[in-house]
This record gives C-alpha cells, structure tokens and sequence, in this order.
C-alpha cells in the first residue's frame, strides 16, 4: 500500500507543479499585456496635456481684453463716449 500511496503524492505534486507554472505564465502575459497598455496611455496623457496646454494658450489669447475691444469696436462699430457726452454722477 505504501508503493501506491507515492505515486498518488508523486502525480499530485507535478499536477500541483503545472499548475503553479501555467498560474506564473498567465501572471506574467497579464503583466506584459498592462505595461504595453500603460504605455499607450502615457503616450495618450502626454498628448492630451500638450493639447490642453495649446488651449489654454488659445483662450488666453480670445479672452485678452485689447482683443475683446478691437473686436467689439470694429463688428459693433464701437468708440468711447466723448468727453461732452460723460456725467459724473455723485452721491
């Protein structure tokens, strides 16, 4: 009985050796597979900051004041008041 008991424990073991085996070569492709996958998103990231920099570059620029009154006089036909035509109002 003590010969079949081993080779019982023997083919357990190696079943429980593949096991662990296969387990480490699909946590290592896992692995892999994310690192590519970070990769891409860092490469993602960067461009969008880039691009969001340049927007924000832009926006400043609409949104500067000096252009917010050219624009303003030149679609409008805007200009400043006259010096005639300003009151004072005090309390």
């Amino acid at each position: 009985m003590a010969l079949r008991r081993v080779p019982v424990l023997v083919v357990f073991g190696v079943v429980l050796i593949l096991t662990s085996a296969f387990a480490v070569i699909t946590s290592t492709h896992q692995s892999r597979q994310s690192y590519a996958q970070l990769q891409v998103l860092e490469v993602e990231r960067w461009y969008l900051e880039e691009e969001h920099s340049r927007l924000l570059l832009e926006q400043s620029t609409w949104a500067s004041h000096h252009r917010i009154e050219s624009d303003a006089a030149q679609s409008l036909s805007l200009m400043p008041p006259a010096s005639s035509q300003v009151r004072v109002i005090e309390k």
